[in-house]
């Protein structure tokens, strides 16, 4: 037995042992029962001094989910454990639908994470449907005496904390422990089945052709483009110029092989390719996937399908676990893997497929040194240079690399995992924030500076780093002062940098030479428009406007127009159907009654009419519109939108118009 495994065996019978001290410590107080914890009565505070509420349609109290098993999570969405305990929350929402929910406290690592948009994204990003707070100011954070990301404190039904507990890997414990309170509590008949005030955010996200892309490959040789369409599940190969080849993966979250109509992933990331295979980090299965480009297959070579454990040593094939492959890079025969999960690079074997840790020591940090002592902080970018692996270490807002041939892990640009910012400079001044991306090109080193909304480069040798790309505000203009909006992947083929701009769900592209940046048009791409989910303008979303009361001619024929005026750059989704629909009180008479009309070419504005009866005091006239919006190039973002008219009208023989006009102004989530 080497001496990195027997110190492996040791620390992880040490670290196994603590996990069970400390969850008998933390759920069961004393070693004692759920139900006797529970008679110490901590009550829990008040869920306070959030500045935003998200999937519900209005702030939350401990009144609101007395009744039900209330589980805190406390978490920040840059943190992959943050990330890893999500599918957990999931199956226990599923296996406990009414009488449990999960309430997300966000309180933010990073400065850009304390936005509410950007929470929302990452809500979306995420598909998380519980509600969430924006615990901006950590308001809620100390009231509980949180420490750390995730941390996860249970509430019972009357309002008392049960326990709490750090980290990931706890549904076993947490559904023991969630199943005996409800049963207590539905002896007692002292449980609420009653429905939250849920207002899902992913009501308000139209269509688009890439869902959240996080990483992007160009090939000059081969004239194609890689695209790894994370949200959509898919990786849709193009040529370079944006014309669509081949799309992989049913769009289902699954882990089949075989065709590439039949293979289905799970929001996949990075990308490397080798001849006529591409091999990808399939990061939410945990696994690494071989696309054989002639045969149009896909084949798992790494990974089971479950996450490794902490400190995970290897292994072979198909028969070991991964932590979270993020990003890949092939050199010579060997695949490198920044595998986020695990804070360490890996490698793997293409002949042999064995793979094992390469760098880091396991232990989060920026720790310089030998490959098997030094600390990482979710590596999330991976580029090859001069015998050197460079790569985004996110955590710790670094560009940092392995020098293969003295086998030592050194930091070129940030400091550790609470230093950020947004600095150009040389050498220590600079600053990064959460960055994901890196590509070599000609010596420089591009960086994704995700969380700064900026393309910047690098030169390594005398460490300067300088913006060449975005205002540091999100946004999506193309041009010489283009904006982005958290991009997470960086290629460059033809003096072109291809930017995956991954929450304007959009693929960016850069002229080297002239920084000038347009949106890339991809062509032969559908957009895949959810017939089980049809858009109605009964969006609770939708907004209500009240007009001033009108007088109207009776017993004439009233001209109706109703405009949308969008935000420019936008025009209406030409793929979905706008509905609108018009009902009316006594003394007007609508044509299609309060029936829904479906526009399937829609055009602005719409005019229609009806007719007026006789004399009447007040009556009332209700118009809604229901429809979806997306950039006038139909490439990046689509969003849903829903406006009510309430316009009480007066009904005059002897005078009044006849002419009714609406307007709603649209404006971007």
């Amino acid at each position: 037995m080497t001496i990195r495994k027997i110190r492996f065996c040791a620390w992880f019978f040490f670290r196994t042992t603590i996990f069970f001290i400390l969850m008998f410590t933390f759920f069961y107080p004393g070693g004692l029962s759920v139900a006797s914890a529970q008679r110490k009565k901590i009550p829990a505070p008040e869920l306070t001094g959030g500045t935003a509420w998200l999937n519900v349609a209005r702030p939350l109290t401990l009144a609101d989910v007395k009744g039900k098993v209330v589980l805190l999570d406390f978490w920040t969405y840059c943190c992959i454990n943050c990330m890893h305990i999500i599918p957990d929350l999931k199956k226990l929402e599923t296996k406990y639908p009414n009488e449990f929910v999960v309430i997300g406290v966000h309180s933010a690592k990073f400065k850009n994470e304390r936005e509410s948009e950007n929470i929302r994204q990452a809500i979306l990003r995420y598909e998380i449907e519980h509600p969430v707070v924006n615990d901006s100011n950590f308001a809620i954070w100390q009231a509980y005496g949180a420490k750390a990301w995730p941390t996860l404190v249970l509430i019972d039904p009357e309002g008392n904390v049960v326990g709490r507990d750090t980290g990931e890997g706890h549904y076993d414990v947490l559904d023991k422990i969630i199943g005996d309170v409800i049963s207590e509590y539905r002896s007692k008949n002292l449980l609420s089945e009653k429905p939250l005030p849920i207002l899902l955010e992913k009501g308000k996200k139209g269509p688009s052709l890439f869902s959240f892309p996080g990483k992007v490959l160009a090939d000059e040789i081969s004239n194609r483009l890689f695209i790894a369409d994370s949200n959509h599940n898919r990786i849709v190969i193009a040529t370079l110029d944006g014309k669509v080849l081949d799309v992989v993966g049913n769009g289902k979250i699954g882990k089949d092989d075989g065709t590439f109509t039949e293979a289905s992933f799970n929001h996949p990331q990075g990308m490397a390719f080798h001849r006529d295979y591409l091999y990808v980090a399939d990061t939410e299965n945990h696994l690494i996937r071989k696309l054989d480009l002639k045969t149009k297959t896909v084949k798992t070579i790494a990974g089971t399908g479950k996450q490794a454990n902490f400190m995970a040593a290897g292994g072979m094939g198909t028969s070991s676990p991964l932590n979270s492959p993020w990003d890949l890079v092939f050199l010579k025969g060997q695949l490198y893997i920044a595998m986020a999960g695990a804070h360490q690079i890996w490698k793997m074997n293409l002949e042999t497929t064995v793979f094992e840790p390469y760098a880091g020591s396991g232990r989060e940090g920026c720790i310089d040194g030998p490959l098997d002592t030094c600390a990482l902080a979710q590596p999330s970018g991976i580029t090859i240079a001069d015998k050197k692996l460079y790569f985004a270490d996110s955590e710790v807002s670094a560009v940092r690399y392995v020098d293969m041939e003295k086998k030592e892990v050194k930091t070129v640009i940030g400091r550790d995992l609470f230093v950020f910012g947004d600095v150009d400079g040389q050498g220590e001044e600079v600053r990064l924030q959460h960055p994901l991306g890196v590509w070599n090109y000609n010596g420089l080193i591009y960086i994704a500076d995700t969380y700064n909304h900026k393309i910047k480069v690098l030169n390594p040798l005398d460490k300067t780093c300088r913006t060449i790309l975005g205002s540091g505000q999100f946004g999506h203009d193309d041009g010489k002062d283009a904006q982005f909006y958290e991009p997470g992947g960086l290629s460059i083929a033809n003096n072109k940098l291809y930017i995956a701009d991954t929450n304007n769900h959009a693929i960016r592209v850069m002229d080297i030479r002239t920084k000038e940046v347009n949106t890339l048009q991809v062509t032969g791409l559908k957009v895949e428009v959810s017939e089980s989910k049809p858009l109605t303008i009964t969006l609770p979303f939708a907004k209500v406007l009240e007009l001033p009361l009108k007088t109207l001619k009776a017993e004439s024929c009233i001209q109706l127009t109703l405009n949308i005026d969008l935000p420019k750059g936008y025009h209406l989704n030409p793929n979905v159907l706008l509905v609108y629909s018009i009902e009316a009180g006594n003394g007007v008479q609508v044509e299609q009654g309060s029936q829904e009309i479906r526009l399937e070419k829609p055009v602005l504005p719409i005019k229609t009419s009806f007719k007026t009866e006789t004399e009447i005091q007040i009556t009332d006239l209700k118009i809604s519109a229901g429809f979806y919006y997306c950039r006038e190039d139909n490439q990046g973002a689509c969003y849903a939108d829903a406006v009510i008219w309430h316009y009480p009208l007066k009904i005059d023989k002897d005078s009044g118009d006849s002419v009714v006009t609406v307007n709603y102004s649209a404006v971007l989530p």
